[in-house]
């Protein structure tokens, strides 16, 4: 049975249990554990260990015990997006470099304890909805600053994966030509967190990307 881990911050938490694995939460997690295990049964063992408000300095944090120590087959990482909003809610983000520089520590890291390891980089996103859009202090428009922020980690998410050889999934033009059908909110209910149609959205990526993994 090979094992699968969703690791990231709220979006891939999505009220997942902390006292049992099984419960991955109701989020994209879900929809792809329900699709391949319709698919395939007892094939796979699924793990979720999606900490919401994480920072890509939080997941670094927990590498060893929830990481490296479950030894999956293969993982996702999704994180980004909290590394902008608390600089914006709190002054406490984490700048395009800084994150970088531990995105690319937690992978070295990660392939040298589990060398066949297959990792799947998600790319962060945003959409303009009640979470990213106000007026700023200094009179700027708050989402055009959010969504620079958020494109700055998205870019490095995906440098981070071309450097070390790994899968990337773009979700950002996705979502915009999705949002430009509908309206943001019908995605991202506040601009960050997806909706039921939202996380059905990214679960079809990621199983296409998996399946493509897999191969």
């Amino acid at each position: 049975m090979k094992r699968v881990l969703f690791q990231g911050d709220s979006i891939t938490d999505a009220g997942r249990s902390r006292e049992q694995d099984a419960n991955v939460g109701r989020g994209y997690p879900h929809l792809v554990k329900a699709a391949l295990n319709f698919r395939e049964p007892m094939e796979y063992d699924f793990i979720n260990k999606g900490i919401s408000g994480n920072r890509v300095v939080d997941v670094y944090a927990r590498i060893k015990l929830d990481i490296i120590n479950l030894a999956p087959d293969f993982m996702s990482i999704l994180i980004g997006v909290n590394d902008v909003w608390h600089e914006f809610s709190r002054k406490n983000g984490v700048d395009a470099d800084k994150f970088e520089k531990i995105y690319s520590m937690m992978i070295e890291e990660i392939k040298e304890a589990l060398p066949d390891i297959k990792i799947l980089i998600m790319e962060p996103f945003a959409l303009k909805a009640s979470a990213t859009d106000a007026v700023l202090e200094d009179g700027s428009d708050k989402y055009t600053a959010f969504r620079a922020e958020t494109e700055k980690r998205a870019a490095a998410s995906r440098r981070v994966a071309e450097k070390y050889g790994l899968e990337f999934l773009p979700l950002q033009k996705l979502l915009d030509d999705a949002a430009a059908k509908t309206s943001p909110e019908y995605w991202l209910a506040d601009g960050v967190h997806p909706t039921e149609a939202g996380h059905a959205l990214i679960s079809e990526q990621w199983i296409k990307k998996f399946d493509e993994m897999m191969k």
